[in-house]
């Protein structure tokens, strides 16, 4: 192999080992200004969008031990990484795939945490929650069974107050 294409192999490397998630989409019909916009909306889940060539893809790949599809991708390809929320970048993809008009940027696939994610699976994944409103509701959960308890603890004073303004008022 040229020493050109080994670096190009590394530089896809590291993009590969910069999160435990990878989404791989389609780049037919995107223009530029889509790709700005995209890179824009991405900036602030530390997410990057790199257009790739799939020989390169399936090297680096190989040399990390990563799964890919049988067949491989057709197509122009360009994968999605970086940033800690693998939720938060599918939603971003699937919602900018849905605000084109052409239907840009397929997904085609991906991998989270070195396993190979079908288009199913990346479509549930951007359907959760955000990670905030996971925290929210957790805190939630937590804070039930305490509101309950002292909610019970203060019923029975509460009654027997209850009675005593009732008989007052007799």
């Amino acid at each position: 192999m040229r020493n050109e294409k080994k670096l190009l192999v590394g530089e896809i490397g590291k993009h590969l080992d910069k999160s435990n998630y990878v989404f791989f989409t389609d780049f037919r019909g995107v223009t530029v200004s889509d790709v700005a916009n995209l890179r824009q909306k991405l900036w602030p889940e530390q997410g990057e969008f790199h257009v790739i060539k799939k020989s390169l893809l399936k090297k680096a790949t190989e040399a990390r031990s990563l799964p890919m599809p049988e067949g491989g991708f057709e197509g122009q390809i360009a994968l999605v990484v970086g940033g800690k929320n693998p939720v938060g970048i599918a939603k971003l993809l699937k919602e900018f795939h849905k605000n084109s008009k052409e239907g840009k940027l397929a997904m085609r696939g991906g991998l989270l945490g070195g396993k190979l994610l079908s288009l199913q699976d990346i479509s549930t994944l951007a359907d959760l929650p955000g990670i905030d409103i996971l925290r929210t509701q957790f805190l939630a959960l937590l804070n039930t069974p305490a509101t309950k308890l002292l909610r019970t603890m203060n019923a029975v004073p509460q009654g027997v107050l209850n009675v005593l303004q009732a008989k007052v008022r007799l």
